[in-house]
């Protein structure tokens, strides 16, 4: 989580929500990829940490599979989110902070738990969550 919050400082320094995403390989040891908020730096509706870093990661592995590998995300995935990772096959989602406007792994909604689906993530969350909430926090306050 901790690289998590480093990527969302960048997102903040770049004038982005401050939300940070790393993917861990399956053995937990290796950082496959990484990602911010990229959404006002590039225009991008979809350039989410989560999106971004879920995508470095399948190019890494050249797979779009990611099967056994862990994301670690500052706050609790949106829809669109929660969906990238449920297509992705990602086993695991560690988030900080909970979003109860948006979130969709257990706070407004849960789709990565969704029985409806054809696969479902492990969800912890509220790791580091105040720090994560705090980085946030002290973003919109500023703003």
């Amino acid at each position: 989580m901790r690289l998590a919050l480093d990527e969302a400082r960048r997102a903040a320094l770049g004038g982005d929500v401050p939300v940070g995403a790393v993917v861990l390989s399956p053995d937990g040891t290796t950082v496959l990829a990484a990602g911010h908020n990229e959404r006002e730096a590039g225009g991008d509706p979809t350039a989410h940490a989560e999106v971004l870093a879920i995508r470095r990661a399948a190019e890494r592995l050249g797979a779009w599979r990611l099967t056994g590998c862990t994301l670690v995300v500052t706050l609790e995935p949106c829809t669109m989110c929660a969906g990238a990772l449920v297509q992705s096959r990602v086993d695991r989602v560690v988030y900080g902070a909970r979003d109860e406007k948006a979130g969709a792994a257990g706070s407004l909604w849960d789709v990565v738990r969704d029985r409806r689906l054809n696969h479902r993530p492990e969800v912890i969350g509220g790791v580091l969550a105040e720090e994560c909430a705090g980085l946030l926090t002290d973003f919109f306050r500023h703003r």
